[in-house]
This record gives structure tokens, sequence and C-alpha cells, in this order.
């Protein structure tokens, strides 16, 4: 059975750091594509950062040189590093993982930046 389980997530002021962990089971974890999405009430989930099985990443651009995906195969764990955080960056963070035409979703963490 296929299992992404998010971590990392919480309260934090403006301007400060956290950093969401994703740890994947039941799957070839260095085979998948692997996302960070966002959600927040009334609207669609988006894309924040991905990283390929080769390691090339790409990002949104309101997160651009703020946040810094990763991750560990030997861990099967994806990481999200996020750095000076503004309330616009709370949301509801998930995991994906996709394969060919599997995708993947972990259950979510709640990011809330507030003072």
């Amino acid at each position: 059975q296929v299992q992404l389980v998010e971590s990392g997530g919480g309260l934090v002021q403006p301007g400060g750091s956290l950093r969401l962990s994703c740890v994947g089971s039941g799957v070839r974890f260095s085979i998948f594509d692997m996302g960070w999405y966002r959600q927040t009430p009334g609207n669609q989930r988006e894309l924040v950062a991905r990283i390929t099985s080769g390691g090339n990443t790409n990002y949104v651009d309101a997160v651009k040189d703020r946040f810094t995906i990763s991750r560990d195969n030997a861990k099967n764990t994806v990481y999200l590093q996020m750095n000076s955080l503004v309330p616009e960056d709370t949301a509801v963070y998930y995991c994906k993982a996709a394969f060919s035409v599997l995708n993947y979703w972990g259950q979510g963490t709640q990011v809330t930046v507030s003072s």
C-alpha cells in the first residue's frame, strides 16, 4: 500500500522558517517525480515546487529564492525548506508522487504564518 506522510507544519511568525518532510512507503521512491502543493479554503490546489527523479527542480514564482525542494532517496523523503515566510504562504501543504499515470497524495500538513 502506497503511503505519503507529511510533517513539519505549524505556526510561524512572518520572516520565519519551516522545513516540511514527506516520507513515502510502498513505492519505489526514486523513480517518482515529487512535488509540494498547497491549498487554501475555496481555492484550487497549486504547485509550489517540484523535483524530478533526476533531481531537476522548478518553483512557482511566488516562492522562488525563498523555498528549496530536495530529496533523499535513501530515506524515501522529500523536503521543502521554507524561508522568509509571509502570511500569504498560509495553506495546507500536500506532497505528491507522480510516475507515468500514477499519482499519490499525502494527507497534508497545515502551515500558518501569523504574528
